[in-house]
């Protein structure tokens, strides 16, 4: 299971299917993972869905014209729509539909085109843990960007595009520096089985460069976060000025404010859990290295921020998504698919909060008791 063949034949790429089968397969739209699958994803939805919040929205905002030098992508791109309706939620919000629309297309397609029902399986076990209403939880946030245009790289490596998709790869350091913890090692992971190695750095370069100088130069030019929360106060725009705040701060300044310990001692439980249920599906050899790092990268982001949560989150999407490629479309035999639902099992219990004070919804129809309520004789 673990042979990865060399050359033009090497596995397939993630979200590839053979031409042949590069359809739709009409019979997995009435098999029982189906019926899962359309159950479980609005199961999801309804879990964590709510709008963006103001700490996201104010983050879309800022642009590499108003002085920010990192996370200035997205809204560079929003910009002429900021200048032709002046800055309102709406816009923001709008654009934060329509990233999580693109990411649920992505994730349908996959599921209906998945040569196996091991990868469909890995799908409806994403959505049935914590991740899956943590996707809805998070719109806005730049991490839906991200994963966004790696799916884009991904589909141009497919079509033999390796300079455009290493021009994505850039943009995605320039959305989000964490894009360098991420997005970016998971896309080498997949450019090494698809080119030669020399030629795999060569379009892997340009984002480690822009990533250098994005994390060299200051996150935004002297006095802009002031002149900018001006203009955002000005057009009544819900800002958040702790999210700005963040382009002010040193990243020593920043440890100063949460303890990195206790986001790495939440972390651990997942990467124990994570790198044991890899381990236990493939066996460990030089070749596993490379997925492991790719994986695993997210933890390093503990020294980035306190969002503890979100850095599970991506953590573990990471792991589903590694798992993806390394399948390609081969069935796994029932002793590694009983492991694999044991590892995801584990993996419900383990808890994500939500930001601003937010909690998952209850499936029940009927909370439980209040304290004080009538008691049976």
């Amino acid at each position: 299971m673990d042979t990865i063949p060399a050359g033009p034949s090497r596995a397939l790429l993630p979200l590839e299917v053979p031409p042949s089968r590069a359809r739709i397969r009409w019979q997995s739209l009435f098999s029982p993972a189906t019926a899962v699958f359309l159950a479980v994803l609005p199961l999801a939805a309804y879990t964590g869905f709510r709008s963006p919040s103001d700490w996201a929205v104010t983050l879309e905002s800022v642009s590499l014209t108003d002085g920010f030098h990192r996370r200035f992508l997205v809204g560079t791109v929003l910009r002429p729509f900021a200048a032709l309706f002046g800055y309102h939620y709406a816009v923001y919000a709008v654009a934060a539909f329509a990233v999580l629309g693109l990411l649920l297309t992505v994730l349908v397609v996959a599921f209906f085109q998945a040569p196996s029902e091991s990868r469909r399986f890995l799908v409806i076990g994403w959505l049935l843990l914590p991740t899956g209403g943590y996707l809805f939880h998070e719109i806005g946030y730049l991490d839906q960007v991200l994963y966004l245009v790696l799916f884009a790289a991904l589909w141009a490596l497919r079509r033999d595009r390796p300079v455009v998709a290493g021009a994505l790869m850039v943009a995605s350091v320039l959305t989000h520096e964490i894009a360098l913890l991420t997005v970016v090692p998971v896309f080498g992971l997949v450019l090494l089985r698809k080119l030669p190695f020399r030629k795999a750095c060569a379009v892997l370069a340009p984002a480690a460069a822009a990533g250098l100088v994005v994390l060299t130069v200051p996150p935004a030019g002297v006095g802009a976060t002031h002149r900018f929360q001006r203009v955002l106060a000005e057009a009544g725009f819900p800002y958040r000025a702790d999210a700005l705040g963040l382009f002010d701060r040193t990243q020593a300044q920043s440890w100063q404010l949460y303890s990195i310990t206790d986001v790495l001692l939440y972390l651990l439980p997942i990467l124990l859990v994570v790198v044991a249920g890899f381990l236990m599906l493939h066996r460990p050899s030089a070749a596993t290295l490379l997925p492991l790092a790719a994986m695993v990268a997210p933890v390093l982001l503990a020294f980035g921020g306190w969002d503890e949560a979100r850095w599970g989150f991506l953590l573990i999407t990471n792991f589903v998504l590694v798992l993806w490629f390394r399948q390609g479309g081969r069935e796994l035999d029932l002793p590694r698919f009983g492991a694999l639902a044991a590892i995801l099992l584990v993996l419900t219990h383990l808890p994500m909060p939500y930001f601003d004070g937010y909690q998952p919804r209850d499936v029940t129809l009927v909370g439980p008791p209040h304290p004080g309520g009538n008691v049976a004789p």
